[in-house]
């Protein structure tokens, strides 16, 4: 018992230290990464459970909050393109002009809160069957906790609400940052019971989305 207990927290600790490292040397790692040349500043391990999680739920519509440069939506393009099915609907305050065009990539403007924006995207999954929502903008909890009100009505029950960055605040890095992801996703769970955390998504050691991986449950 003590030489498994032993072993596990020897476990716990050379992730931890793997994590911090990859997080703080970011300049050569996470923010240097990139696909097919469109920065997509994010954990590879992470892209490469999204690709998972496309492939078994198989969503008619992704509705990503937070597009940045446009990588990660350019990411899963690709993918719906080799799966022949799916469109991403991504929203972000800032647009720069650079964002890679897809035919599957719908650019929205604009808050991911505003009343307006949710209007968009209810009009947008009434037109699809299965719907995968990824929440990646304003790190703050109080804002992630808002989008998680605002958006988990729209997930297909078997299909995710992800929610990124759960590893800020100290889980385990930048632990300055304050309330953000993770409180939020815990607020939220508090209240709500059609989601569970699938922790089956962080087999990789390695996520910045530690309980960050919500399924739905129920319809």
């Amino acid at each position: 018992m003590f030489s498994k207990l032993f072993g596990q927290k020897r476990e716990q600790a050379t992730v931890k230290n793997f994590h911090e490292l990859y997080y703080y040397n970011h300049k050569q790692t996470w923010t240097d990464t990139y696909w097919m040349g469109v920065p997509a500043e994010k954990c590879p391990l992470d892209m490469w459970i999204y690709q998972e999680i496309l492939f078994s739920v198989k969503p008619d519509l992704i509705v990503e909050t937070g597009t940045y440069r446009g990588g990660s939506a350019f990411y899963m393009a690709s993918l719906c393109d080799l799966m022949k099915k799916g469109r991403i609907m991504t929203i972000d305050i800032d647009h720069p002009s650079d964002l890679p065009r897809h035919d599957r990539i719908t650019y929205v403007k604009g808050s991911s809160i505003d009343q307006n924006i949710i209007q968009n995207v209810r009009d947008a999954v009434a037109d699809a069957g299965v719907v995968l929502v990824i929440l990646d903008s304003n790190h703050h909890k109080d804002h992630v906790l808002e989008e998680l009100r605002l958006y988990h009505s729209f997930v297909t029950k078997g299909s995710y609400l992800i929610v990124e960055d759960t590893n800020i605040n100290g889980h385990p890095v930048n632990p300055k940052y304050g309330p953000g992801p993770m409180e939020a996703v815990d607020a939220f769970l508090a209240e709500n019971q059609d989601f569970e955390i699938d922790s089956t998504k962080e087999k990789f050691y390695l996520s910045f989305n530690p309980r960050g991986y919500l399924r739905r449950v129920t319809s």
